[in-house]
C-alpha cells in the first residue's frame, strides 16, 4: 500500500470509529476535526504550514502553534485567539502540510465554535468584515471592492483617512471601479443564501 493510501485508510477509519456524540466542552478537537472534515492529530508539528503563511507576522501563535494548543485543549486561549480570525485562507499551509491537513478549514471551524460560544472577537473587525463580504455577495451576486471599502471604512474602528491615497490611485488606475458591474449569476447567489438559511 502506497504512503498516500495508507493515509486515506486511516482517515476513513478514523471517520468510521469516532463517535457522533462527545463532549464539546471538553473535547475541543472531536469538536474542530467534525466541523473541518479533518484529523487534526496527524499532525507532528514540522511548522512548515507556520513557515509559509503570508500573516504569520501578525498572528499571536501561528498555525503550527494554535493545532498543537488544540490539542492541549487550551480552548479559552484558541477560540479567543485572533489567529483564527487573521487566517485568510489562501491554503499555502494546506499545500504545505505533508499530511495534507486542511489548516485554513480548521481555522473556520475554530471561528465557527468561537461564535457558537459566545467568545469575544480575537480580532477586532474582523466578523465585521466577514459580515459585509457576504452581504455584498449576498446582494451583488459578486463581490464589489468599492462598496465594501466604504462600508467598512464607515462602519469599523479603522481611521476613515487610512488608505485614501492608495485607494484614490487604484481608481484613477481603473483597478477598483465606481459602480458594480451587472451578473447574471445574482439571483442563483441569492437562491444559495436562501436554501441555507432553511437548512
Amino acid at each position: 500500500m502506497t504512503g498516500e493510501g495508507f493515509q486515506d485508510k486511516l482517515k476513513q477509519d478514523y471517520w468510521r470509529s469516532t463517535p457522533r456524540r462527545y463532549d464539546m466542552e471538553t473535547n475541543l478537537v472531536y469538536e474542530v476535526d467534525h466541523l473541518s472534515e479533518q484529523q487534526i492529530e496527524l499532525c507532528y508539528h514540522c511548522h512548515k504550514c507556520t513557515a509559509g503563511c503570508p500573516v504569520v507576522d501578525a498572528m499571536d501563535y501561528g498555525p503550527d502553534r494554535l493545532l498543537r494548543m488544540v490539542a492541549l485543549g487550551q480552548n479559552e486561549a484558541v477560540l479567543r485567539s485572533r489567529d483564527i480570525w487573521l487566517c485568510v485562507g489562501c491554503f499555502t499551509c494546506a499545500t504545505r502540510c505533508p499530511n495534507e491537513i486542511d489548516i485554513a478549514a480548521v481555522m473556520d471551524g475554530l471561528r465557527q465554535l468561537a461564535r457558537r460560544r459566545g467568545e469575544p472577537v480575537g480580532e477586532r473587525d474582523a466578523l465585521l468584515f466577514h459580515r459585509l463580504f457576504m452581504g455584498v455577495v449576498q446582494r451583488l451576486g459578486r463581490s464589489h471592492e468599492a462598496v465594501m471599502l466604504g462600508l467598512f471604512k464607515v462602519l469599523s474602528h479603522v481611521p476613515l483617512w487610512n488608505d485614501v491615497g492608495a485607494g484614490l490611485n487604484l481608481f484613477l488606475r481603473g483597478k477598483v471601479p465606481l459602480l458594480p458591474q451587472r451578473t447574471r449569476a445574482g439571483a442563483k447567489v441569492r437562491a444559495i443564501y436562501k436554501h441555507r438559511r432553511a437548512l
